[in-house]
Formats: structure tokens, sequence, C-alpha cells
């Protein structure tokens, strides 16, 4: 079948088979995979649920990891992950996504307010390593916070599936009651399942931020299970706080949503960066490299802008970056980087 495809795409060059084929439906392809919306659901402000059909060629998601997905918009095809909230086993294979329009999100907010039934995204394969293991653990606790309650939502959902018969504890914070997407089904859920905690938490009302007491009173057995957890950056290092003072770090497990960043030293804001592929030159002024690019007329690939997908990787050239993520210099000649968590340090070519 392989050979046959590659024969045909031979002969339809110079255009790939999928151009063809998506002429007589747009979810017809050989090779690209893609996915239809079939339902489209807005039950918390600010936030639309999504159900996608994809193609054959999905091969589903294990509960935590994301998918990258792309909208045409003013002609310009834009990619952004999210994390699948629906359960692994599910046996019609959609994809259910939970999309909150962030202020300034060009895809979120594009998708708030113009997904229909019928709308076709481009789909790439389930990525990361913020997953359930296999077998699963006997203690589990999930921590959201606000939109990072997807990919643990699908956590919850997958296990509660498998009739999980272990200690499960799931703890999130929202801004206030109605900003909480899938509320019934936490409780639905909840109900069905006597050996589940869930607690959802509103800091506002007074109900408090998290913390150690809270932790324990929640699941006083954390020190022997397995947490995951994902939120707000300080969210995040409240839960690591912890961890890390109990010396816990190897039973944590984050996916973070936001860029956290080393600052930016000013003496390194010096040089040009050169675009060698476009021909085009900016004053380095310290920012991403796809920041850079942005600000100079072009409009690279990315997905997450995070350092997560790798959508935004170009080679670079000549010249020194750092990884704001980590604070870690390269200089090697002709290396891949991701332009989203890498700043030029001096004059850098890179080629896009």
């Amino acid at each position: 079948m392989v050979g046959l495809l590659d024969l045909v795409q031979t002969l339809t060059t110079p255009h790939p088979l999928d151009r063809y084929l998506e002429l007589v439906h747009p979810t017809l392809t050989a090779r690209e995979l893609r996915a239809q919306i079939t339902h489209v659901r807005r039950s918390a402000p600010g936030s639309v649920t999504l159900t996608l059909r994809p193609t054959r060629q999905w091969r589903g998601h294990a509960a935590g990891q994301y998918v990258q997905i792309g909208v045409v918009i003013d002609g310009i095809r834009h990619t952004r992950c999210y994390s699948p909230v629906n359960s692994e086993a599910r046996r019609d294979r959609h994809i259910e996504l939970t999309v909150k329009a962030h202020p300034g999100g060009l895809v979120s907010q594009y998708l708030y307010r113009n997904a229909v039934p019928g709308m076709v995204v481009s789909l790439e394969p389930a990525d990361g390593v913020f997953r359930l293991p296999e077998p699963r653990p006997e203690r589990v606790l999930l921590i959201s916070g606000g939109s990072g309650i997807t990919p643990v939502l699908s956590m919850l959902r997958t296990l509660a599936d498998e009739g999980y018969p272990g200690e499960l504890a799931f703890l999130h914070y929202a801004k206030s009651p109605e900003a909480v997407p899938h509320r019934a089904e936490l409780d639905a859920i909840a109900q069905a399942n006597g050996n589940f905690r869930i607690e959802v938490r509103h800091p506002g009302d007074g109900s408090g931020y998290f913390d150690y007491d809270q932790l324990e009173r929640v699941a006083p057995w954390f020190a022997d299970g397995e947490t995951y957890v994902c939120g707000p950056q300080g969210l995040m290092d409240a839960v690591r706080k912890i961890f890390e003072a109990e010396r816990l770090d190897h039973r944590l497990h984050a996916e973070e949503f936001t860029l956290s960043t080393t600052p930016v030293d000013a003496d390194e804001a010096f040089g040009t960066v050169s675009f060698t592929a476009s021909g085009k030159t900016a004053e380095n002024n310290g920012a991403v490299l796809l920041e850079q690019a942005e600000a100079a007329g072009m409009n690279p690939e990315y997905g997450c802008r995070m350092g997560i997908c790798f959508s935004c990787t170009a080679v670079r050239r000549t010249g020194c970056t750092r990884n704001v993520r980590t604070g870690e210099t390269d200089s090697d000649p002709d290396q891949p980087i991701q332009l989203c968590i890498n700043a030029p340090v001096g004059d850098v070519e890179i080629d896009i």
C-alpha cells in the first residue's frame, strides 16, 4: 500500500496527492491527519468545547498528552497545542478539546467565536511525556488550575472508565464556580466512584489557595502516591516548593501551559540577527528568535510558544543563543533550535 501511495504521489507532482483529494472532501486524505468538528459546546464563560472526528490515521492519545491542531485565519495556517479532555479509552475515536479563549490568543479566540460543526482542522499525532504510566499507580493526586484542567481531566476520566481501584484525589482551582468546564461531569464521577475525592476551590470566595494544609487534608497519603499538576505558574511553584521540601520531586509530574524564563541579560542584547532564508536582518533586542522574526515581518511556523511541540524548530547557522527556560547557551554551528525559547547572544544567523 505504501508503495502504491508513493507511485500515485509521484504521478500527481508537483502537488501532493492530498491536495487533489481535499477537492473531493476536506477530510479525504492519503497521508495527512485532519479532523472535522462534529459538535460545539460553550458551557463555561470564555471557553468552547469541540468534539473532533479525526481521519483514519489517528492512533489515539494517552491521558495527559496534547495534540496540535491548525486552522486557517485570513489565508494563513496557525497551529496551537491543546490537551484532549476525553478518556483515552473513548471507543468512537473522537477527540474532545476544551479551548479557553485567552485575551490576545489568535487561535483560541478564533475557535471560540467561529467554530461550527463541519469545520475541518489539521491535526498532528498526540505527543508529550505528561501522561499516566503503565501500570497505574496505587494512589493518584491530580491538581489543576484554570485551563490547566484539560490534561488532568483526561486522566480522571480515563481512570474512571477503567474502574480504577486505588485512591484518587482531584483538586482544581478556578476563579468562580461558573468558570469550571465540565463541572456536572466532575460531580457525576465523584458520585459514581467512592474512592475518588474531587474538590473544586475558588480562592476568591475564601476557600483558600494551595498550601500544605490543603494538600494533607485532601490527600494525606500524597507522599506514597504519584502527583500530576498543571495550571498557572503560581500554583505550579507552590506545589513544587512543597514537594521539594519533602524531597518528593520524583513523585511530582508537571505540565506547564506558560513559559517560565530566565531573566534577559541586557549585556547580551547586541548585534544583528540575520534571517538567512528570507534575506532579512534585525537589531538584536534580546527577545526570543520567534518574537524577533515576527517583529521583522515574518510568519514562521509555531505551535505552543513554550518549547513543547517543536513546531518552530529552525537551524542556527552561526552565533550563540541562550535557552530562556534553562539559561544554557550554545554556539555549535548548523544546529536545530526552537525559536520560541532561544534568544540570540550577539550576532546570530538563523535559517528562516
